[in-house]
């Protein structure tokens, strides 16, 4: 018992790196590249329409923002987190392959959720670096699953 508790602290602990990984990204290159994708935006109309569907004023300004990045990370999180399902030796594929899923998906659903396009595909760059942060992301929770598993 006491190794599967370990496995799983190691793959959530692997997933809130990637994760953090992925929003310093995010939110840094934002600020000085004009195509970085938005994906706050994208995160902001969830939430606005989440709320408005239960029936309840959703939060604005500031607290929109916060509440934007924090369901970001522990979504992420969970999500990056799954590459303990792999073996050690196969995590680099495993989180490679949840990164580019989830780029893939940040660029592809947002439309059809009816969250708009612009934040993740605007232009073919804002698209590239949309799957590639997440690839990153991914990268990052491997890197740090099979730091962890070593030790």
């Amino acid at each position: 018992m006491a190794n599967i508790n370990k496995t799983i602290l190691q793959s959530l602990g692997s997933g809130l790196a990637g994760a953090c990984a992925l929003n310093i990204l995010h939110e840094t290159v934002r600020h000085f590249v004009d195509e970085a994708p938005r994906v706050d935006i994208v995160g902001e109309r969830a939430i606005k329409k989440m709320v408005k569907k239960v029936g309840q004023e959703p939060p604005t300004g500031d607290a929109l923002y916060t509440w934007t990045l924090g369901s970001d990370i522990v979504s992420n999180a969970l999500y990056y987190s799954l590459v303990g399902l792999a073996k050690p030796k196969h995590a680099v594929l495993a989180g490679g392959a949840l990164g580019l899923a989830a780029g893939v998906g940040a660029v592809g659903l947002p439309g059809p959720m009816g969250l708009g396009t612009a934040p993740t595909k605007r232009t073919p760059a804002t698209a590239a670096m949309t799957i590639g942060w997440y690839l990153v992301g991914g990268l990052v929770t491997a890197g740090v699953y099979t730091w962890l598993k070593r030790r």
